[in-house]
């Protein structure tokens, strides 16, 4: 516990002047954080990350995480995702090119890697762009949800919630995180209350405990993706914390679904 919190606070004291900084340099910080979970997705399955597919997966989460139609404004305003099809045909192509030695199944592993990490953290581009205040409130939900679930499901948690995916959580804990993550955010938007537009107080209060039960299942994926390739962290980049992606894998899944509803 005491090398989590040491390290998390290094980390946290390294990402949060990049969040309240946005811009460029935030964006090719999150490209480059796109780019390690790629790589750990490739090592958990056992692939060569500096392979072939391997290079253009991790060069396919930049370019759909850094939103390009910002700075070459000649480029349409999908550019990300056209720039990512581009690069998701040359890995395609790696199995005419190099049939022999590189499958499909390696292709469409390293393509839906890429898609899985580039999405969220483009997301969280976008949400950046839209304002500081909507990363802040994606931050709270998916830290007050972890924190609240731990802290309950150690307290009084007895049901286990998927017991073959993630043993040690519970019910219980599930709900206090959803619980924990709506009343942070109730006090985070009546000081901020331009924070939940288009919506209302009140509805944005359920769209919260949703958005909440979305960051449970980001680290419940996440789990389930370690557990099938038998590993405990996604990497060891963060002593006592693991990788990018056990530290990311709920954000990955939030900032997506507050797209969807319109919050940025």
């Amino acid at each position: 516990m005491q090398q989590r919190v040491i390290y998390g606070g290094i980390a946290l004291a390294i990402f949060l002047p990049f969040v309240f900084i946005g811009g460029l340099s935030f964006q090719l910080l999150l490209g480059a954080l796109a780019a390690i979970g790629v790589f750990e997705m490739l090592r958990m399955k056992q692939l060569e990350p500096f392979s072939f597919e391997g290079i253009l997966a991790m060069l396919a989460a930049i370019v759909m995480t850094i939103p390009m139609d910002q700075y070459l404004t000649f480029l349409p305003t999908d550019s990300s995702f056209i720039s990512y099809a581009l690069v998701v045909f040359l890995i395609l192509a790696g199995t005419v090119l190099n049939s022999r030695e590189y499958s499909f199944d390696d292709a469409t592993f390293a393509i839906a890697s890429s898609f899985y990490v580039g999405i969220g953290f483009h997301n969280l581009a976008l949400a950046r762009i839209s304002g500081l205040d909507k990363v802040l409130l994606a931050l709270f939900i998916v830290w007050a949800t972890d924190t609240g679930a731990y802290m309950i499901g150690r307290q009084i948690g007895r049901r286990k919630l998927l017991p073959r995916v993630s043993p040690n959580k519970t019910v219980e804990g599930s709900l206090g995180g959803i619980v924990s993550a709506v009343l942070v955010s109730f006090v985070f938007m009546l000081v901020d209350k331009s924070v939940y537009a288009p919506h209302n107080f009140f509805v944005m209060l359920i769209l919260v405990a949703l958005f909440s039960v979305f960051a449970q299942f980001g680290d419940l994926v996440e789990s389930a993706i370690k557990r099938h390739y038998g590993v405990k962290d996604s990497g060891n980049l963060i002593p006592g914390h693991g990788g990018i992606l056990d530290r990311f894998d709920s954000m990955i899944f939030v900032f997506p679904i507050m797209h969807f509803f319109g919050l940025f």
